[in-house]
């Protein structure tokens, strides 16, 4: 072989994305601790979500519109598609969890939420009869094994409410995986930063008509109540935990590619959990310590092996 003929390799080092994709999981993680902090100031889960969507709707307004500079326009079935999107993958989603933080902790929050790969595997099969193989069946059977362990504490601990907490949590990781299996093709066609943009400006505008029909008449006064700190934090939020971290996965993948990106932000539920001891003053169980590992194992084998 020539020396023409030898592939080149790339001198450029990778912990710039590693540690984009790390800060990221650790943003985006930090937004369950921020729920559970402006909890204790007397919100509801629909004025929280507002607040949030309501600081961040400019930031992905201007997203979506660098990331399509050039592109060509919207058609109408963009348009359906990115309204489905955004109510499954930013509003339900988010709604949901929000909803859901208010029966369970930081930590089992995450640990739902990270059975998101499992959840993207089996519908899949549901919708698309995907083969699932033996070793794939195993990772799901560990990873699931490692929620039930830490729900049981759970339930323990907090009480009979926790039943209705994991049931939204996990019907939000689930509306959030509906958005992954179908947003394929869209973001082929516009591009990640573009769909994510657009599909989140969508769940903002959902999320504050909510809000409002809710709300109906006393909106304003509803939102004059609200406590200071509470603004502050969602602000916080909306920039810190929401913005940021969408930027910083996307410029992660761009250098590392989506695998690695991927298995870096399996710091997020850590970082949670540390958070949450930390911050919110939560116990660190060694039901919990083993539920983690379970589940986090279970997502690195069905990583692995798919």
């Amino acid at each position: 072989m020539t020396a023409h003929a030898l592939p080149k390799v790339s001198s450029k080092p990778i912990w710039p994305g590693l540690l984009l994709a790390s800060l990221g999981a650790v943003a985006f993680s930090g937004k369950v601790i921020i729920v559970k902090l402006a909890y204790r100031y007397g919100v509801d889960a629909v004025t929280l979500i507002m607040l949030r969507m309501l600081f961040a709707l400019p930031l992905f307004v201007v997203l979506a519109w660098w990331a399509g500079r050039g592109q060509p326009a919207l058609t109408r079935r963009d348009g359906w598609v990115i309204l489905g999107l955004g109510f499954s993958g930013y509003y339900l989603a988010s709604f949901l969890d929000f909803a859901g933080l208010a029966y369970v902790s930081a930590s089992f929050e995450r640990l739902i939420l990270y059975l998101n790969p499992t959840l993207v595997l089996l519908l899949g099969w549901v919708f698309f009869k995907r083969r699932v193989s033996t070793r794939q069946l195993v990772a799901l059977a560990v990873s699931y094994s490692g929620v039930l362990l830490v729900f049981g504490q759970e339930l323990h601990v907090q009480g009979s409410h926790v039943w209705l907490g994991a049931g939204l949590v996990f019907g939000s990781a689930v509306s959030y995986a509906l958005y992954l299996l179908f947003s394929g093709e869209e973001v082929r066609r516009l591009g990640a930063l573009r769909l994510t943009g657009l599909a989140s400006s969508v769940a903002c505008v959902l999320c504050i008509g909510q809000f409002l029909l809710v709300r109906g008449t006393h909106s304003w006064s509803a939102l004059q109540a609200v406590d200071p700190q509470v603004i502050r934090l969602s602000i916080l939020n909306a920039t810190a935990c929401t913005f940021a971290p969408v930027l910083m996965v996307m410029m992660a993948i761009e250098r590392v590619g989506a695998t690695l990106a991927a298995q870096t932000g399996m710091i997020g539920p850590m970082s949670t959990i540390l958070m949450g001891v930390v911050i919110l003053g939560e116990p660190f169980t060694p039901w919990v310590a083993a539920g983690t590992v379970l589940v986090m194992g279970g997502v690195w084998l069905l990583t692995r092996w798919r």
